[in-house]
């Protein structure tokens, strides 16, 4: 895994995918169950652009490496509302930019496209 992951070496969090969610899991159960293995950034359930409904995932922010390999662990395979939870380390995805903010409406130069 890259430095960029690494909260105490640029101050990025550790990024955790959490799928097969119920959609009534709320930010604050997500967050505790999380809390248990160490301090949680962030919560974010993903929802449905138009719709606004839970899309049944979410991605949980963590500080510290070994805490989240051990969320990571610990909540794999666990029951949270009635359904058995996905957990494990966010993927990059492939062709998007990295990190917060750079946005997608440019073309191969960086300049902002007019549409």
């Amino acid at each position: 895994m890259s430095k960029r992951n690494e909260f105490h070496k640029d101050g990025t969090t550790i990024n955790i995918f959490v799928g097969n969610l119920s959609f009534d899991v709320t930010q604050h159960e997500l967050t505790s169950a999380f809390a248990q293995y160490g301090n949680v950034e962030r919560v974010s359930i993903i929802a449905h652009r138009e719709s606004g409904q839970p899309r049944g995932f979410a991605f949980v922010e963590m500080t510290e490496r070994d805490d989240a390999n051990n969320a990571i662990a610990g909540l794999n395979g666990s029951t949270l509302n009635g359904r058995t939870m996905n957990v494990n380390e966010a993927a990059e995805r492939p062709g998007y930019p990295q990190g917060r903010g750079e946005g997608g409406n440019h073309d191969d130069r960086g300049r902002s496209r007019r549409w």
